[in-house]
């Protein structure tokens, strides 16, 4: 059997799109921003060194360990961040516990960190093997490996096909129920072979592994991640001041699905249906939509950090 675990070098961590970051979020050098997936910090640091630290930075993570490590790369920073172990659809609390009303740009950077991928040891990636843990937030109830393990074919399958997007859902369903019969399920390594072999060798995907889609899958599903982000965006525009930018960068369709929709609703005036003769809803545009087709990183980032060719970014402006 082909062993599906690839060999890889850790990469370097780099922030995806720094420079478009800064362009489109900071208004102001000596601004309030909130770096709302603050990872290991790249972006943050990359804020406060343009504005030669004078802007303040509240950086939010859900990952504490991710936290702990952020802290340390910015530790020549402190007196500039405010570090916060708190989910990014928390902003709201956050914000309201730090007495801060308003502030001059959010970022979110919905990918996953290097460090997450690399080293975490939580089964994030294939290319190693380790526990089917996957969460981000070690506070949540459910791993993967209780998904894996515990949910029927027609629930895995379902959520291999929403949040995986895979086509060969219900046939990895099945296998993964037939498999786990003789012995749970418990490591990346166990999960990833199962999938390869799963899915017909002639549809495997030419550039990606074969379980790519179902890692993304259960950790999108472990997270509550899509539910997140449309919370987040729905609490985080009332934060911002007039003028104040909204950047968020995605690195999946379901993702940027979300983040487009929700820009949308937000800018649009009214959403009474055409028939109506006169407005009844009373809704107001409350953003400006600065990319009506997502920012992509240039051919050179990509060629320096391939982690960032799927990347998108969407920027919204208070009204």
């Amino acid at each position: 059997m082909e062993n599906a675990i690839l060999e890889q070098k850790t990469p370097t961590h780099i922030p995806v799109m720094a420079e478009e970051v800064i362009n489109y979020l900071v208004t102001s050098q000596d601004g309030l921003y909130v770096d709302a997936t603050l990872g290991l910090g790249g972006h943050t640091k990359s804020i406060l060194d343009f504005t030669n630290y004078k802007s303040r930075i509240v950086g939010l993570d859900v990952d504490e360990e991710a936290l702990s490590i952020a802290s340390s790369n910015l530790s020549k920073y402190k007196s500039n961040i405010f570090f916060q172990n708190s989910n990014f659809s928390e902003i709201d609390r956050v914000l309201q516990d730090l007495e801060i009303g308003e502030v001059d740009g959010i970022v979110a950077d919905l990918g996953m960190s290097s460090f997450q991928i690399d080293s975490s040891e939580r089964g994030f990636s294939f290319i190693r093997d380790e526990y089917l843990d996957m969460r981000m937030d070690p506070r949540l109830r459910f791993t993967a490996y209780d998904l894996v393990n515990e949910m029927s074919v027609d629930e895995i399958s379902k959520v291999l096909k929403v949040y995986g997007e895979e086509r060969w859902s219900r046939r990895i369903a099945k296998r993964i129920v037939q498999n786990r019969g003789e012995k749970p399920i418990s490591t990346s390594a166990e999960l990833a072979n199962l999938v390869y072999e799963a899915i017909p060798k002639k549809f495997h995907p030419v550039r990606i592994h074969p379980a790519t889609k179902t890692f993304q899958a259960f950790r999108i599903a472990v997270n509550h991640e899509l539910d997140n982000i449309e919370e987040f965006i729905g609490k985080a525009i009332p934060l911002l001041k007039a003028g104040g930018r909204i950047v968020i960068i995605s690195f999946h369709s379901l993702e940027d699905r979300i983040v487009k929709n929700s820009f949308q609703h937000l800018s649009s005036p009214c959403v009474c249906p055409r028939d109506f003769p006169i407005c009844g809803c009373g809704k107001k545009s409350e953003i400006n939509i600065f990319t009506r087709t997502p920012l992509v990183p240039s051919d050179e980032e990509v060629l320096n950090n391939p982690r960032a060719r799927s990347a998108k970014m969407r920027v919204g402006e208070k009204l």
